[in-house]
């Protein structure tokens, strides 16, 4: 057996009182029932104003956190719209080559072998650009718009209405819902 006495509930017990002590938590504070009014009520406000403060630090805290959020997402729209620009100029310095294969296409040779090879790089060279989200204006038969296109000549022509896109000089270019490069086209007076 240990040395250790056994310890009953009812020795704890004196004149049929309970002697065990109050059970408190851990945050509990004590309060002295004599402290002087005067004291309880700066002891309140002490408090209040702790309160006060950490409310304002609180707010403060989310603040900044909404603060970096925003600056965070605001970064990544630049950095998605600068990424866009750079695409888009890249694209348009490629334009040009196109604009040259499509030409050396309206006036191919019928019988040389070569024009197969040109036609297929054509091809490749759209389905590239296509996939990086580029995309032809078009404009023959349609009303002229500054936005899309840009006119470089006006002529008088029978059965087109005045304002209507009448031959395509250049193709224009659209990248998602930025303008690459406008159409050059004529148009009916």
């Amino acid at each position: 057996m240990s040395d250790k006495k056994h310890h009953n509930h009812k020795d704890d017990e004196v004149d049929g009182l309970n002697a065990k002590e109050p059970e408190t938590s851990e945050n509990s504070e004590t309060v002295n029932v004599n402290t002087d009014p005067g004291e309880l009520e700066s002891l309140r406000q002490k408090l209040n104003a702790a309160e006060a403060k950490s409310a304002e630090n609180l707010d403060g805290w989310q603040r900044a956190v909404a603060e970096f959020q925003n600056y965070k997402k605001r970064m990544d729209r630049d950095r998605e719209s600068e990424k866009a620009y750079m695409k888009g100029d890249l694209i348009k310095k490629v334009l040009p080559v196109l604009d040259d294969l499509e030409r050396a296409m309206l006036n191919r040779p019928e019988q040389d072998a070569w024009v197969n090879g040109i036609e297929l790089v054509t091809r490749k060279l759209h389905t590239i650009l296509e996939a990086e989200g580029l995309e032809r204006i078009e404009a023959k038969g349609s009303a002229f718009d500054p936005n899309f296109h840009e006119a470089i000549s006006y002529e008088s022509v029978e059965g087109v209405e005045s304002g209507h896109i009448i031959a395509i000089v250049q193709n224009g270019y659209m990248l998602g819902d930025r303008v690459i490069r406008p159409a050059l086209v004529r148009v009916a007076k």
